[in-house]
C-alpha cells in the first residue's frame, strides 16, 4: 500500500535505499551530514551510513561535482547536492566540459553515472542569487539529462530512474516542493521503479486544450484544470517530468486531440523549455490540428525580485494559467 509522505521524505527514502542497495552509492555535498542538508531533505542518513557514505564536503561546487565525475568514470556512483542550484555556476566546467562530454570524448569507453541534486525556483523570498531556474542552460548541453519531479511519487522513482542512467543527470527540485505530501508507494529495488528519464506523463485528461508543464507548475496546472472545469472548460493536463529528453511525442498526441496547447514553467519566457515544447509540435503534422495560436505563461525575463508582491508577480501563478486558458478556448 502506498504511504503518504512528504517530497522530501519520499526523496530521502529513495536515496536510503540506494545507499543500502549498491555500496558504490555515496552522497556528497555542502552540510549535508549532521545538519542534514540546506533543506533537510539527507536528515538522519549520516547516522545510517556513516561519514564515508554521506559525505560532508567542502564550500566548493566545483570541487563538490569535480569529486563526482571523477568519482563517476572509476566505478562509484556519486549523489551530490548543491545547496541551491544558483550554486551550479561555480561548477559549470566540471558539469559541463567533463560529465557531459566524456562518455563522447572517450569514444563511449567511459560512462559518467552521476546524480547533481539541486533545489531550485522562487517563492521563498530569497532573491534573485538563489531563486533562478536554471533548467534551460543545463537541457541545452549535449550529454546531460535534466529531471524536473512535481511529486513525491515521481521524484522517488525518478530518483531511482537517474542512478540506473549510465549518464549524468541535473535532478532539480523545487524548494516549494519539499513540505508537499503525496501517496508513495515504495520500491524494493531501484530496477522496480516505473518512471523512465525521457516520459511524460497525462496526469489530467480533458478535451477542450492541453496544459504541458513540470515542477512546481504542474501542480498550478492542475489546480487551474480544477477551476477550469467549474467553467465547462475541460483541460487534458501533461507532465513533462524530463526537459531533456524530451517526451515531445506525448504533447503532440494531446494537441491533436484537444486543437489548443498551453505551456507554462516558472523560468522566464525567452529561450525556455517552452519554446521548444511549441517548436516540437509545429514541426509536426500536430500543427494542422490547432484551432488557435499556442500560448506559453512563464517566468518574467528579469532578475527574482525579494519583495514578496513583485516576487509573485514575477512568478506565473494558478490565475494566470486559468486566465490564459480561458482566452486560449474562447479565442
Amino acid at each position: 500500500m502506498p504511504e503518504v509522505m512528504t517530497y522530501a521524505a519520499a526523496l530521502r527514502t529513495a536515496m536510503r535505499l540506494l545507499l543500502t542497495q549498491d555500496e558504490r552509492v555515496f552522497l556528497a555535498g555542502e552540510d549535508i551530514g549532521v545538519y542534514g542538508g540546506a533543506f533537510g531533505v539527507t536528515e538522519g542518513l549520516v547516522g545510517e551510513f556513516g561519514e564515508e557514505r554521506v559525505r560532508d564536503t567542502p564550500i566548493s561546487e566545483e570541487a563538490i561535482v569535480g569529486l563526482a565525475v571523477g568519482a563517476a568514470i572509476t566505478g562509484l556512483r556519486p549523489i551530490v547536492e548543491m545547496q541551491f542550484s544558483d550554486f551550479v555556476v561555480n561548477a559549470m566546467d566540471p558539469l559541463v566540459n567533463q560529465a557531459a562530454k566524456l562518455h563522447f570524448m572517450y569514444g563511449g569507453n567511459v560512462t559518467v553515472p552521476m546524480v547533481v541534486r539541486a533545489p531550485g525556483g522562487g517563492g521563498t523570498g530569497a532573491a534573485a542569487q538563489h531563486s533562478q531556474s536554471l533548467e534551460a542552460w543545463f537541457a541545452h548541453v549535449p550529454g546531460l539529462k535534466v529531471v524536473l519531479p512535481a511529486t513525491p511519487q515521481d521524484v522517488h522513482d525518478l530518483l531511482l530512474a537517474a542512478y540506473l542512467d549510465p549518464t549524468p543527470v541535473v535532478f532539480l527540485e523545487h524548494k516549494l516542493l519539499y513540505k508537499t505530501e503525496g501517496p508513495v508507494e515504495l520500491r524494493a529495488r531501484a530496477e522496480d521503479t516505473p518512471a523512465r528519464i525521457g516520459e511524460a506523463k497525462v496526469l489530467r485528461e480533458g478535451r477542450d486544450l492541453t496544459i504541458a508543464a513540470y515542477s512546481i507548475m504542474t501542480v498550478r496546472a492542475l489546480e487551474a484544470a480544477e477551476s477550469l472545469a467549474g467553467a465547462g472548460i475541460e483541460a487534458e493536463v501533461i507532465d513533462l517530468r524530463t526537459v531533456q529528453p524530451l517526451d515531445i511525442d506525448t504533447v503532440r498526441a494531446s494537441v491533436k486531440k484537444t486543437g489548443r496547447l498551453l505551456v507554462t514553467h516558472e523560468a522566464p519566457q525567452p529561450v525556455g523549455v517552452g519554446a521548444e515544447v511549441v517548436a516540437g509540435v509545429c514541426e509536426s503534422d500536430a500543427l494542422d490540428y490547432l484551432l488557435a495560436p499556442v500560448s506559453r505563461v512563464c517566468g518574467q525575463p528579469v532578475p527574482m525580485p525579494y519583495a514578496r508582491e513583485l516576487e509573485r508577480a514575477v512568478i506565473p501563478q494558478v490565475e494566470d494559467v486559468e486566465t490564459a486558458a480561458k482566452e486560449l478556448v474562447n479565442a
